[in-house]
């Protein structure tokens, strides 16, 4: 689990094609299995594990290798993560936001992420007013459905409080300090972004969902069931 803190700006040091497994269905050229290699931030921390978690622009991947220098992780991405994230665009120089998994003693200080990007969208507007920026971004109407004012999202791994939510878009708020550590300083309209949405609101509108087609009733509970 994270929370949407970053950790630092990783760059992509390599991008190669990987085969994929015997059982896959084929992918499109797009959704090909890549190893991706970055290059971490000197603070990131040079204690990095084998199998251990790093969420990379909102997607929780895992580590398979590190160079000798410790600076320089590498991590697979499957199909299905490229097919649902806007990983398999990346390119040597790219910069990328990094976060590792939380500690259980760890402060939740932004929101629980899972590291499961639920789709992609795309800036749509950036304006700056002095060192501040309200930004626009559209997305799939099934994830917009999920987001209310004041609530929390995951944008490129970042935790970002929704600011207005209108059909098809929302917009955040950036404060200089996320401008300046994450990739978000760095977005243009036009961008791809990962997002993710708050998993508890997911359990709220499944439970209502559940409730308005009659599959449950309200007074139930887990313990009844």
């Amino acid at each position: 689990m994270f929370t949407g803190l970053v950790a630092g700006r990783g760059v992509v040091r390599d991008v190669r094609p990987e085969a994929a497994g015997s059982n896959s269905p084929a992918p499109s050229p797009s959704d090909n299995p890549i190893r991706l290699t970055i290059r971490v931030p000197a603070d990131f921390g040079s204690d990095g594990r084998l199998g251990e978690s790093v969420c990379i622009n909102g997607c929780c991947l895992t580590a398979i290798a590190f160079e000798a220098s410790g600076d320089e992780w590498a991590f697979q991405a499957g199909s299905e993560t490229l097919s649902k994230t806007n990983l398999g665009g990346l390119r040597v120089g790219d910069v990328v936001n990094l976060e590792r998994a939380m500690p259980a003693d760890g402060r939740l200080g932004g929101h629980i992420v899972q590291g499961h990007v639920d789709g992609v969208g795309q800036v749509e507007r950036s304006d700056r007013d002095g060192e501040w920026v309200t930004m626009w971004f559209r997305g799939p109407e099934s994830l917009i459905d999920q987001l209310v004012p004041k609530g929390s999202v995951a944008v490129d791994g970042v935790s970002l409080t929704v600011v207005n939510v209108e059909r098809g878009r929302f917009s955040v708020a950036l404060v200089p300090h996320t401008l300046d550590v994450t990739t978000l300083g760095v977005r243009q309209p036009g961008h791809s972004v990962n997002l993710e949405t708050d998993i508890l609101g997911k359990y709220v509108q499944k439970y209502l969902a559940q409730i308005q087609h009659g599959q449950i009733q309200p007074s139930e509970t887990k313990q009844g069931k």
